[in-house]
This record gives C-alpha cells, sequence and structure tokens, in this order.
C-alpha cells in the first residue's frame, strides 16, 4: 500500500518517511517546495498546500494510509479546512490516518472525530528538537539562558515519528489518543548539562528575569503576543509537562529514546 506522509520535510515528517521506507513500505511525501525533499530514490514526493484541497488531490489518490499535521500556510497557523481534507481521505479510501496534534485541538481532530475513518491522534508534550533554539548562543557564548525551569518530559521527534508508523501499519490503534513523552522529566538546567556533555566541554546555564526573556524573544523577531504566551507558558508550565508516559515503549516494543542521545545525535548543530 501506499502511504502518504505530510509536513514530510519536518521535524517529525522526514523520520517519518524514513522509517516507513527503511521498512520497505511504499511512501508518497507530500512537501510544498520539492527542493527541500531529501529522501531516498524510492519515495514518491509530491507538491502540495494544506490549506488548499484541490492541491492535495493527487497526494492523496490510491492511498491506503496518511499521516497528517494541523497547521499550514506561511504562517503555520491551525487548519481551517479539516471537513475537506477528511472528507477527501475518505473519498480516496484511505483507511487509517495519524494526525500530529498541537496544543489545542483544530479542525483536523473535529472532522476525524465526526468521521468513520480509523485515526491516532499524536499528543507529544514537547520536542526535544526545541534545543536547538539554544544553538547560536552556545556556538557564541558556551551558555544557554532562559526564565523557564520546570521539568518537561521531551520526547525525540523520531520516537514520535515511529509512534505514527506503527499507527499507520498496524492494527488496533484506532481511535486511540497517545500522549507522548520521554523517559525522564528534565529542567532546562539538566538538559543543559546532558548538551554540554556531548559537546564535552562546560555549557553554562543562566535563569533570565521575565524582562530579559520578553528581550530574548524579541530578539527572534517573534510577536508580542507570542512573546506573552512563552512568559506565561515558562511561569505557568501544564501540570501534566513532567508526567512521564510509556507509550512510546508500549507502542513501538523499544524504549524511548532519551535527551542524552538526542544531544550526542546533534552535538555538530551546537559547534557550529
Amino acid at each position: 500500500m501506499t502511504i502518504l506522509v505530510t509536513g514530510a520535510t519536518g521535524t517529525v515528517g522526514r523520520h517519518l518517511v524514513e522509517q516507513l521506507t527503511g521498512a520497505g513500505h511504499r511512501v508518497r511525501a507530500l512537501t510544498r517546495d520539492a527542493s527541500r525533499a531529501r529522501f531516498a530514490p524510492e519515495v514518491e514526493v509530491v507538491e502540495g498546500d494544506m490549506t488548499d484541497v484541490a492541491s492535495l488531490r493527487p497526494a492523496f489518490a490510491d492511498v491506503a494510509a496518511a499521516h497528517l499535521i494541523t497547521f499550514g500556510g506561511d504562517d503555520g497557523e491551525d487548519l481551517s479546512n479539516g471537513d475537506d481534507i477528511v472528507a477527501l481521505a475518505a473519498e480516496s479510501g484511505v483507511r487509517r490516518m495519524s494526525v500530529l496534534s498541537g496544543w489545542a485541538p483544530t479542525s483536523v481532530e473535529r472532522a476525524l472525530r465526526a468521521s468513520g475513518l480509523g485515526w491516532t491522534l499524536l499528543a507529544p508534550v514537547e520536542f526535544m528538537s526545541g534545543a536547538l533554539e539554544w544553538a547560536p548562543q552556545v556556538q557564541a557564548e558556551g551558555t544557554v539562558s532562559t526564565l523557564a525551569t520546570f521539568a518537561s518530559a521531551v520526547v525525540h521527534e523520531a520516537d514520535i515519528a515511529a509512534v505514527a508508523a506503527t499507527a499507520l501499519t498496524e492494527d488496533g490503534h484506532a481511535g486511540r489518543t497517545y500522549h507522548l513523552t520521554g523517559p525522564e522529566a528534565l529542567t532546562p538546567q539538566e538538559r543543559v548539562r546532558l548538551l554540554g556533555e556531548a559537546l564535552g566541554r562546560d555549557v553554562a546555564y543562566v535563569h533570565l528575569t521575565e524582562e530579559q526573556e520578553r528581550e530574548r524573544l524579541r530578539s527572534f523577531g517573534y510577536p508580542e503576543e507570542y512573546v506573552e504566551f512563552g512568559i506565561q507558558l515558562a511561569l505557568n508550565p501544564p501540570a501534566q509537562a513532567s508526567d512521564v508516559h510509556d507509550t512510546v515503549e508500549a507502542v513501538t516494543k523499544r524504549p524511548a529514546r532519551t535527551f542524552a542521545q538526542w544531544a550526542a545525535e546533534h552535538a555538530d548543530r551546537f559547534r557550529g
């Protein structure tokens, strides 16, 4: 069968394409810009935009399973056309779907719950790859500065993909919502220490004040509403942020990857 992966060049999508292809499945990778796709020759790359359902028809043709993202466009806003996407999937004969959910349900999740399709929602607590935001400061100063101090059970993006791959290729996952975490909850300071170990040198953690954090977030060009969202998240994290779940191992039959593993895999990104 052909499996469609939307957001194929993204943080999770590229892992999913590689894992499915490595397991011998026929994969169609959807991206808005095919020139960004760097996949094995056997992967079929198609262009399409999740905000434009008409552009998705060739991608969904003869597809038996599909992995969906819930955002699109240049600004990554939540999709508002979930009903149309799910209707196209049903019309195309899709039998299994995995969905990478975000902070709150979008039109995609709502449409799937009202459909007769076999869907699996993936709800990661926080990506380990969020630490890449620290790379420029580590390269320039050997430090990491944040306001947040709470522990988070960050999950490796490859583990999110592994759960998606299982849901797309095996029975027994329809109608399930999987809360995905790594094997331990770590504070930013603890992650910085592990990153330093991967780099073979000390990386200092600097705790910022609220105003210093605002300036740090503004330096990335974020709008003020996002800056304030970041402040509130740091001061009032979700109660479940530190909850560790064994979902990755229960679904994939292999232990969840640790942050130490992630840091070792990405150490070159922090060396410059």
